[in-house]
């Protein structure tokens, strides 16, 4: 309970204790309960009113622009009519007199509260609406009839009955005292097993409003009965329990959330547990009406209304035991029915038919399963789930076949690989559909057929159509129609930002004839396969890598951020293949690569784009080969600019023209700010910052970066250490570096002379590296690293699941947090491979130990996702931006925009 509900309940529960003690204290001879009468209650009804009818007007302007009335505002309004009627008839017998207006007639006082009940009910049922099929309503309302009745009669019983023989048994003056009594409890047994089925997003308001109507039930009974006996009960307690009431309805507005409603829930049940129910209150309702009946009838002074009412009970209950024999013969006929069109198909079907209970197990398999899959009765692998059998990667397919059943679907078709008893995977199709039986629990049936051999039939017909039969990568015709489906697909790319770059690059082997004339054709084709191979673990898993032909390699590079780090790809081709000799018939041969560039433009087809990146090869060719040639000129001029930028960034770094920003690093859990992360930028003589994306390359290329790195690093230090002595808070801090900063050999030196000025705690550190560090020149790598994790830095891996880093490397290191890459968390929920991988690496890292924390976090809903996921920490755009010092200041210590979601 949240620190507002509970200031307002606090206020309605003392405000009625200090009423309720009004029975106690006396004006005169009567107790000042009875002496204030009704305009207590009419103030507290009017406030109700209000507050109701205000909420109802501006839910109406939030959600109602469209020009419908919403269910809350509707509901709400209708609740506010409601008490207004009620305040309405306080006033009444407020002027008129409650006890003078005569127990045995109905006042204007009475008409207005009895006015409120239809605008209170008709509300409420905006809120949880009745059942909308006929046979659901009328079920409802018979079964709502039975409880008012057995409730009147335990009513009329305990409190009406001696009233009724003081009074010499006048039915007609009874009936006007009882007005109240019955409707009221006639519409509470109508309205609450509506709570049960009503949305969760108005269940709390739902609640209050049935819990309020309850305690205006019950003020009524006690009006009701001190009308008959002519004196206030316990002092005019009937006041202070209509006060309540009235407050509570008043209070509706403050639990109902701001959110979309959604459809009531369904109370559903099957066989047995279907019927039972009723079953259970036929037999004691009968059985108490049938004794009741008889005991008012034989007895003198008994009201002919309770046996009435006992055998109108009986009747309906008759009545429902009629329908309930209907549907139970219907249900068995379907049975029937499906048992014997499930035996056809088992034993003459060559399919396998599979009986499921709700928690995967098999319940019935036929006999073609043992033929199929190789499985036999009393099999240990049959006890366990189904699911155990599926391939991992096909598990989500089977699961959102589960949901569409679960959501009322006949059916759902599946495909899924199933592990056969030799170990192998067969490729199946399956139709699952639910299979009811009269008093067990809820089946899945299975249709299941294995599709093995024509799976394999298309991938070998696929591979040999778009695969190269020497080097196994995808031959010219499946690049040609993929370079015209990105092509496409980029073209209709929504317009008015920037577009990410998309290139193809042509390479093709110097002097490879020489190798074919002097070691033969099959040594030539081994050449290429190890071209192939080492090409395509340059490439990032969403290029596409072909060969074109001959010697001729080409690659699709899409969604590239920046140019330049197109040309960085193709030069890091070059390198690949130049840098270790091939073994090629026992000698080891050196073999140079020429490669051209093209970039999409505008317009630009697939033809016409390969067409320039092979001319762009040729010229470097021409130029001695073992080179990179762009083909678009102004790719020549971003080169240029590249190098005149390395020129301003060592004026840039002499100047001291670099800032750093601090993005906040936040507990999902608690909305805590936990640490932040040191943000290079770069001001500029104009006062424009300049994104790191475009310099830190740069600086990596000149050597730049280790300088700059360090300066980073201990403006950071000292920043944060100022922050944690003045505040007490132990806030982290986090620092990227690069790899050639962690390879550099004053690293480790640097950084202990860092925290030793600073006076930082080497605990608070935490040094942040790519996986791809840990490639370049791993034994130097992990040396240092290992270094820094003994003087007590803690280390992180960025991007962590982007690059190639092996898992034996992080054993090794003994990291202490992996931050998920940002694309990982963009495509939650919209790319199931991508959700479930996400949640792999946060499992990941919960069973090594090791903090997660989410990169990129810019949507409450990818927060929501993270955090059922189990993910500790979070950082993005939503929990934090980037702030200069002065912005840290004011937010350590406090919560970020994640609190309020």
């Amino acid at each position: 309970m949240k620190g507002g509900t509970r200031v307002w309940l606090s206020a309605i529960l003392g405000l009625f204790m200090s009423y309720v003690l009004g029975t106690l204290v006396r004006v005169g001879e009567v107790p000042l309960t009875v002496w204030a009468g009704t305009w207590p209650t009419a103030v507290a009804a009017a406030g109700a009113a209000a507050a109701l009818l205000y909420a109802a007007r501006a839910r109406m302007r939030v959600e109602g622009a469209d020009g419908d009335v919403p269910d809350s505002a509707g509901a709400l309004r209708l609740f506010g009519f409601a008490a207004l009627a009620w305040c309405a008839g306080s006033i009444t017998y407020g002027v008129t007199g409650l006890l003078n207006a005569g127990a045995f007639s109905l006042t204007f006082g009475d008409l207005f509260s009895l006015v409120a009940l239809p605008l209170f009910t008709v509300g409420f049922l905006r809120f949880a609406p009745l059942p909308r099929r006929p046979r659901a309503l009328v079920r409802h309302v018979t079964d709502s009839y039975v409880c008012a009745a057995a409730v009147f009669s335990t009513v009329w019983l305990v409190l009406f009955q001696p009233l009724y023989q003081e009074l010499g048994g006048n039915a007609g003056a009874m009936a006007f005292a009882l007005v109240y009594p019955v409707t009221d409890i006639a519409v509470v047994c109508l309205l609450a097993p509506l709570v049960l089925t009503s949305p969760h997003s108005t269940r709390r308001a739902v609640l209050l409003a049935m819990g309020a109507f309850v305690t205006i039930c019950a003020a009524d009974l006690i009006g009701a009965v001190g009308r008959l006996s002519g004196e206030a009960v316990a002092g005019g307690i009937e006041y202070p329990v209509r006060l309540l009431g009235f407050l509570l309805l008043g209070a509706i507005p403050a639990v109902l959330k701001r959110k979309p409603g959604t459809a009531p829930r369904r109370i559903t049940g099957r066989g047995l547990y279907r019927v039972a129910p009723e079953i259970a209150a036929v037999t004691a309702l009968s059985t108490a009406a049938v004794v009741i009946t008889i005991a008012g009838l034989r007895a003198e002074g008994i009201a002919p209304v309770l046996p009435l009412t006992a055998g109108s009970a009986v009747l309906v209950l008759l009545v429902r035991m009629v329908g309930l024999m209907d549907e139970t013969t219907v249900l068995a006929r379907i049975v029937q029915t499906r048992e014997r069109h499930l035996h056809d198909l088992a034993e003459h079907s060559g399919d396998i038919i599979v009986i499921l209970e709700e928690d995967c197990r098999i319940c019935y398999m036929s006999p073609g399963a043992g033929a199929m899959f190789g499985y036999r009765d009393g099999d240990p692998l049959l006890a366990e789930p189904v699911t155990s059998l599926v391939h991992p990667e096909d598990l989500p397919d089977l699961a959102a076949a589960a949901a569409e059943l679960r959501n009322g679907a006949e059916s759902a078709r599946v495909r899924a690989r199933v592990r056969a008893a030799d170990g192998t995977w067969r490729y199946t199709t399956s139709t699952v559909s639910v299979y009811e039986r009269p008093g067990e629990p809820v089946r899945f049936l299975l249709t299941t057929r294995d599709i093995s051999a024509q799976v394999e039939l298309q991938k070998q017909v696929d591979h040999l159509t778009f695969h190269d039969g020497v080097t196994g990568l995808p031959n010219r015709a499946y690049l040609e129609e993929r370079v015209r489906e990105v092509l496409s697909g980029h073209a209709e790319a929504e317009g008015g930002r920037e577009q990410p770059e998309v290139a193809v690059i042509f390479l093709d082997l110097d002097g490879f004839t020489a190798v074919n004339d002097s070691a033969g054709h099959a040594f030539g084709d081994y050449l290429l396969a190890q071209v192939g191979h080492r090409l395509r673990a340059v490439l990032d898993t969403g290029d596409t890598l072909a060969r074109w032909g001959s010697d001729e390699f080409v690659a699709l590079v899409e969604d590239r951020p920046r140019a330049d780090s197109v040309v960085d790809l193709a030069e890091r081709m070059i390198q690949v293949i130049e840098g270790e000799p091939f073994p090629v018939a026992d000698r080891d041969v050196i073999v140079t690569a020429s490669v051209g560039v093209a970039f999409a433009e505008p317009g630009i087809d697939g033809a016409e784009l390969l067409r320039n990146a092979d001319m762009a090869m040729a010229r470097a060719k021409e130029h001695g080969g073992g080179r990179v040639e762009v083909y678009a000129a102004h790719m020549h001029a971003q080169v240029v600019e590249r190098l005149e930028l390395q020129t301003e960034l060592r004026q840039a770094l002499a100047e001291h023209a670099f800032v750093l920003e601090y993005q906040p690093v936040v507990s999902l859990e608690t909305s805590q700010v936990t640490a932040v992360e040191a943000l290079v930028r770069w001001r500029r003589a104009d006062g424009s910052l300049v994104p790191p994306e475009e310099f830190l390359g740069p600086a990596e290329e000149s050597g730049l970066i280790v300088p700059l790195g360090e300066w980073i690093l201990r403006e950071a230090c000292q920043k944060v250490a100022v922050w944690r002595a003045t505040t007490g808070l132990d806030i982290g801090l986090s620092v990227n570096v690069s790899a050639r900063q962690v390879l550099s050999a004053g690293f480790v030196q640097s950084v202990e002379e860092v925290l030793a000025e600073s006076g930082l705690n080497a605990e608070a550190l935490t040094v942040e590296v790519d996986e791809e560090v840990l490639l370049e020149n791993p034994v130097v790598a992990a040396e240092h690293l290992t270094k820094l994790r003994e003087l007590g830095v803690r280390l992180a891996v960025d991007d962590f699941g982007m690059g190639h880093a092996s898992l034996s490397h992080l054993r090794r290191l003994r990291v202490d947090e992996i931050k998920i890459d940002p694309s990982f968390v963009r495509d939650l929920d919209a790319d199931e491979t991508v959700t479930l991988l996400t949640r792999t690496l946060i499992r990941l890292g919960q069973d090594l130990g090791v903090q997660v924390v989410a990169e990129g976090i810019e949507h409450p809903w990818q927060l929501r996702r993270l955090r059922e996921m189990g993910c500790a920490y979070g950082q993005g755009f939503l929990v934090g931006r980037p702030m200069d010092a002065a912005g840290v200041e004011a937010l350590v210590g406090g919560e970020t925009n994640a609190a309020a979601l």
